[in-house]
């Protein structure tokens, strides 16, 4: 009896100790870095279960045990759990890991750029190409409706969803600086601000100058001065389907449109592009300047003045530049 009892003893031990020995194999095995050789990006499509996410993960070599993984999805209670999605995976990744990611739902996160200045048009055509996106554009979004920025999306977000979410932007962040705007300025309603603030990202890409041109405007409409700004002359022709793809010509500043404001007094009817936050703000809190003038200096910026004498001379240095970028261009394309 007591040899008996002394073998079930020492085969219970045997069994206990390889039970340990397996749990000890199996933890090690699922935290150890997997087989996957390079970064790896899968998708796992909605509805898909277990064993259909378990096929695609060994198709992309993400892991190589289906039976460590089912054992592993059972012990953490994480089988219905894991999340459909874009997801990318670093090499050497664990099956620890990549459940965790996965039950997480810690997908791919891509970027729709709207950039500032550009046209609602522009803006819609851009995330008509943009890839990861599906179904077509029904919402309505107007001409300076849209906040250029960043946004992340997930692969198969709705393209109408981005919309909205740029619309709303421009709101709140209109509303916001709206009510931070400088006391006293020649505008009657935010609209009014936001046509103004697409005209001053039109004319300058120059950040410190924002403010400045801004206070130029508003000197302007003070005065009950024509604009005679040339972007919303563009505007007029193009309706803001795209660049006009040729210099400005005399005969366009002649022409009236609604949008021409050589021949309009105060503002536009509306917005010509979408402006960024910074030009909405400089737009509400220009720079304290008398300056009611400034053209192009050749360098990307602006030169200001206060008066037209000062103003014609700054035009007539930058004919010359624009005549001597002319000629460069020239001699560079006979030497071609």
């Amino acid at each position: 009896m007591r040899r008996l009892a002394a073998a079930i003893l020492g085969l219970a031990l045997g069994l206990v100790l390889m039970a340990g020995a397996a749990v000890w194999w199996g933890t090690q095995r699922y935290a150890a870095p997997g087989p996957l050789a390079k970064p790896t990006t899968v998708v796992i499509p909605k509805g898909a279960g277990r064993d259909a996410i378990l096929r695609r993960l060994l198709a992309a070599r993400i892991i190589e045990d289906p039976v460590l993984f089912r054992i592993a999805l059972r012990l953490t209670g994480t089988a219905a759990k894991l999340k459909a999605g874009e997801y990318r995976f670093a090499a050497r990744i664990s099956i620890a890991r990549v459940i965790e990611r996965m039950v997480a739902g810690k997908t791919v996160l891509r970027q729709f750029i709207a950039l500032e200045g550009k046209t609602t048009f522009e803006i819609l055509e851009r995330l008509r190409a943009t890839e990861g996106l599906k179904a077509e554009i029904t919402e309505k979004a107007g001409e300076g409706a849209l906040l250029p920025e960043t946004y992340s999306f997930v692969l198969g977000d709705k393209r109408d969803a981005l919309v909205a979410r740029m619309r709303e932007a421009m709101t709140k962040t209109l509303d916001a600086l709206w009510q931070k705007r400088a006391p006293g300025l020649p505008f009657k309603s935010k609209q009014e601000a936001l046509i103004l603030a697409s005209i001053v990202e039109k004319e300058t890409g120059v950040a410190a100058e924002r403010g400045r041109v801004a206070a130029v405007f508003v000197n302007r409409l003070r005065k009950k001065m024509r604009l005679q700004t040339d972007p919303t002359v563009i505007y007029g022709i193009t309706k803001g389907k795209g660049p006009l793809g040729r210099p400005l010509r005399k005969r366009d500043l002649a022409t009236k449109t609604a949008y021409n404001t050589y021949l309009i007094d105060g503002l536009p009817p509306g917005p010509i592009a979408n402006p960024g936050r910074a030009a909405i703000a400089a737009t509400l809190n220009p720079q304290k300047t008398d300056e009611l003038y400034f053209v192009a200096d050749g360098t990307g910026g602006h030169v200001f003045a206060k008066t037209l004498a000062e103003h014609n001379r700054n035009v007539r240095r930058w004919r010359k530049i624009e005549r001597k970028i002319r000629q460069d261009k020239k001699m560079k394309k006979n030497d071609n």
